[in-house]
Parts: structure tokens; sequence; C-alpha cells
């Protein structure tokens, strides 16, 4: 098979690790793909958002199957453009990939279906908005941008002022752009953060392991929310009775309501789950792997990708069982200094080489780029530096122990990923 997938982060190079593990794949292409990516495929110099030219490349070069990564292709509707030309594609539709693209859609249909979650209201109008937070609303609020905005579109408000700021910033002054046209307020929730992946094919779910992840760009989950500096797999907190009651009541439940509403989803639903002291409740979904967690679970894995890519295209996921191995894996995100605001690139990364061959360490590319002086960092988050171990403890060791053999100039990174291990334990 020729395989194409689509995207050019961390969460795409671990799915590309994992094709090329396939006996069936014999040449991988990204789009447009980055150094490490570039290891493995062959990158092609074409934007996740350029259906036009990813389908002329496709065709042209006779490739069997699709992989799209990212979240913003998908709700553009990539996977519909590439069917109309009979490319064999995964990934959700446009139609279903409202999902992650609409908060309200995705809260309305959990209030619709009875998918627990947090109380909320939707708005339009920023007045509207305003007169709510100023009469009904009970403090701490979350506020949320409808669209997509590279995870960054939450506020977490302590008093009024706050949330009356929140509204100019999302909704005035698009600070998220038009992901901010339309804005949620949510009712505070706490409790553990556990997110889990599942594989899709209109009717039937399979679900993967569990991660954790952590947000906050600083130690002790201070600073402002990133696209993730970090995960771990397995959650300690998702236990057995965590996992029968989000199969009762959570998983097979969104799937049947999608196919209900018309938007059967084929692909992968990302569950972001809190559980609180009432129970389990969806904060959110996103419809295609996590990034950073995408580099926790798949490592993790043992059946091949693809085989179970091809499985929910064809609606024959019930054929297929999941399987992981027994043991953990944790990553470390190496970020630019000043991310998630302003950083510098272009620092030259040293190291790399520790990691071929070193067998359950993987160092994944999420932004960097391939120079005459060699690969260079080129974006926020640079690396996922991720480690196995036999218990969630050594795979945190490993992991921190290999972070340090990569080096540049400007490297971040937070020291406490996977403190929650600490906290169980205690």
């Amino acid at each position: 098979m020729k395989v194409l997938i689509v995207g050019s982060g961390g969460r795409e190079h671990a799915i590309a690790v994992s094709v090329a593990k396939s006996p069936r794949v014999d040449k991988i292409y990204c789009a447009p793909g980055n150094a490490g990516i570039g290891q493995l495929a062959e990158c092609v110099d074409i934007g996740a958002m350029e259906f036009e030219r990813l389908t002329a490349f496709a065709k042209e070069n006779s490739v069997d199957f699709v992989i799209v990564g990212m979240d913003d292709p998908l709700v553009g509707g990539l996977v519909d453009v590439l069917e109309a030309e009979g490319i064999r594609c995964f990934g959700p539709r446009k139609n279903a990939a409202i999902l992650e693209g609409s908060k309200a859609f995705s809260k309305d249909l959990m209030k619709k279906y009875k998918i627990p979650t947090a109380a909320y209201e939707n708005f339009d109008d920023p007045g509207e908005a305003v007169r709510y937070l100023e009469e009904r609303a009970d403090y701490p609020v979350v506020l949320k941008a409808d669209g997509l905005a590279l995870g960054k579109g939450v506020l977490i408000c302590n008093t009024k002022e706050e949330a009356l700021a929140g509204v100019r910033t999302i909704m005035e002054d698009k600070q998220f752009g038009a992901a901010g046209d339309r804005m949620v307020i949510e009712e505070f929730i706490t409790g553990p953060e556990v997110s889990v992946l599942s594989f899709v094919d209109g009717k039937t779910i399979r679900i993967m392991t569990s991660a954790q992840d952590h947000k906050r760009a600083q130690d002790g989950d201070r600073g402002l929310n990133t696209g993730g500096m970090g995960t771990f797999s397995p959650s300690p907190f998702y236990t057995a009775e965590v996992d029968a009651f989000c199969r009762e009541h959570i998983y097979q439940a969104t799937v049947d309501a999608m196919a209900a509403e018309g938007r059967p989803f084929k692909g992968v639903i990302f569950f972001g789950l809190m559980l609180t002291p009432a129970g389990p409740r969806v904060l959110e979904y996103n419809a295609r792997f996590g990034d950073p967690e995408a580099q926790v679970v798949l490592p993790r894995m043992k059946n091949d990708i693809i085989e179970v890519m091809e499985a929910c295209v064809d609606g024959t996921l019930d054929k297929i069982e999941l399987e992981f191995e027994d043991n953990a894996a944790v990553c470390v995100v190496l970020a630019s200094q000043g991310y998630p605001v302003s950083y510098e690139k272009g620092f030259k990364i040293t190291g790399l080489e520790r990691f071929e061959g070193e067998e359950g360490y993987f160092c994944f590319h999420a932004g960097t780029k391939r120079t005459e002086e060699g690969i260079v960092t080129n974006g926020g988050r640079v690396l996922g530096i991720t480690a196995k171990g036999s218990t969630l403890l050594e795979a945190r060791a490993n992991a921190y122990g290999a972070a340090e053999w990569v080096r540049f100039d400007n490297k971040y990174m937070r020291h406490d990923i996977g403190r929650a291990i600490d906290e169980v334990r205690e």
C-alpha cells in the first residue's frame, strides 16, 4: 500500500511510526510533514488545507489510503473531497467532524441524548453573554470559544470581572479568530482529567488505553494553556469502575447519537473526561488523535494500525479486538522558551542520534525543520520525548532521562509530568 498522512506535528509522527510497522505498507508520504517524519516518509510540500493539491497528489501517485491527522482539514471537509474522487480515507466526514468543530453542537448533542456533561448555555451575542454573567452565573465559570482554537480557546474565570473580560477576549477582540463567533458558558466542575481515545466505524466503538495530559505551560499547572506539555498512559484515575460507567453512559451513547443525527462518525473520537465527585463528565470531544496523547497511546498498541483504520472505513470494526501492552509510557514535550506566546526558532538540535536503536524510546518531532546545518527548531512545541517502562514511575524516569539526551538553545520543559502518579501513591 501507498499511504498519505496529512499533518506536520508530533501526532502525525506517532501515526507514521505505527504505519511504518505495518507489513502491508511499502510507501509513506506525509503532507507537509517535518524533519522527523522525513526519516520514515517522503515529505510533500503541500499544506493540510490545500484540498485540491492533496487530492491531485493522491491521484497522481496512486495513493491507496489517506490518514488525516489534523483537526482543521477534518472540520473543513477534506475527507468528503477525497472520497468524492474515490480515494479511501481515514477520518470523519465534515458533518461528523462538527463534533469537535463546534462546542455548541457537541454540548447540545449531549443534552439531547443525556450524555453526562457540565451545565451550559450557548451565546451568539456578546451582550446576551454579559447579561447572563451579570445576572445568572455562578463563579468560577468556564468560557469556551465555539470553534477550533488550537486547544487554547478555554478561559476559567474565578470572578465576574474576569468573565466579562473573557467575553471581550473571545467574542469582541476575537483573540481566537472566527472560533469566537459563538461562545459556550459552562459550569465549572472539578476532578482529575482523563483522555480516552477510541476507534469508531459509524456504529461500533473500540476503546484505546487511557492517557492524561498536562495543558498548562509551567510546573504546578501554572501559566497559560498550551497544546499539551506532556502526557502519560495509562491514567491511574481511570479505574474499572470509571470504564464501566463510561461504556454504559458515554462512549456508545455518543456513537449512537451521531448516527441518529444523520452524522455517522468514522475515525477517532477523543473523549476528554473529568472525573467529578458526581461521576465522569464529558469536557470535550475531539475528532482525531490527541496530541500529545497519540505519542503515549500508539506506542503501546499491538494491533496493525492500518488493519484497524480500514475496519473503521469499511464498517467492520466489530471484528477487531484492540490489544495494548501491559506497561506504561510517558511523554515529555521539549518546547521553545516563551511558548505559547512568543519564541525564537531556528536553533540547531543535537543528540537526536541517541534514540537510534533504543528499544522503548521515541523522539517524536513536532516543530522541526531540516536545513543545511542540520535539524533546527521550527515551532513552539519542538519534540515529544516518549519512553516506556514496566510502571508509570519507571516510564517517567526513562522519559526525563532521555529528555537530557537532546539539546538546543531555548529548550524548555515541565519537570512534573506524571505528578498524578505520586498523588495516587500517596
